[in-house]
C-alpha cells in the first residue's frame, strides 16, 4: 500500500466513527513493514475517557500487537494533526514517522480547539488557569532514588 492508501484508511475510520455515533471525527492506524498492525478511533464519549483519542487507542493496540512499549520502525497515520496529549504519547511511543491529514485549524473550526493547551504549557505553573501546586517534593524523590539504583531496569 502507498502512504496515500494508508491515510485513506485513517480517514475512512474517522468517517465510520462519526456515522456510528461512537465518537469524534478522528481515526488513526499504525503501520509496520508495510502492513497495518493497529487501528484506533476516537472513543472519548463511548468510553467516558478523555484520553481515548484515536492516536492513543491506535498506539495502545499496536503496542499490544508488538508486545512492546515502543513503536520502533512504525509509522502513524492519523486523520488529523495530533493534539498536545496525543503528540506527547506519540513522542513516548517513538514511531519513525507521523502522517496527518486535517490540521489543528481544521479541528478548531469544528470545535476541537487545543490552542489554549499550547498556551497554558508555555506559562509558569503558578500562572496557569488550572491551579498547580508542588507538594512533598523531597519525599517523592525517594521513588526516583530507588529507580536510579535498580541495575536491571528497563529504561523507557
Amino acid at each position: 500500500m502507498t502512504k496515500e492508501e494508508f491515510m485513506r484508511e485513517a480517514i475512512r475510520l474517522s468517517i465510520v466513527n462519526v456515522e456510528s455515533g461512537k465518537g469524534g471525527p478522528f481515526g488513526a492506524i499504525v503501520v509496520k513493514d508495510g502492513r497495518i498492525i493497529a487501528r484506533g478511533t476516537n472513543q472519548v464519549t463511548a468510553l467516558h475517557d478523555p484520553t481515548a483519542h484515536a492516536e492513543v487507542i491506535a498506539i495502545r493496540n499496536a503496542c499490544r500487537e508488538l508486545e512492546s512499549f515502543q513503536l520502533e520502525g512504525c509509522e502513524l497515520y492519523t486523520s488529523c494533526e495530533p493534539c498536545p496529549m496525543c503528540l506527547g504519547a506519540i513522542y513516548w511511543a517513538r514511531p519513525a514517522k507521523v502522517y496527518f491529514a486535517n490540521t489543528q485549524r481544521d479541528a478548531a473550526a469544528i470545535g476541537f480547539d487545543d490552542q489554549h493547551i499550547y498556551e497554558e504549557l508555555a506559562l509558569p505553573h503558578n500562572q496557569r488557569r488550572l491551579p498547580q501546586e508542588q507538594l512533598l517534593a523531597d519525599e517523592a524523590l525517594e521513588a526516583f532514588a530507588l529507580w536510579q539504583k535498580i541495575e536491571n531496569k528497563t529504561p523507557y
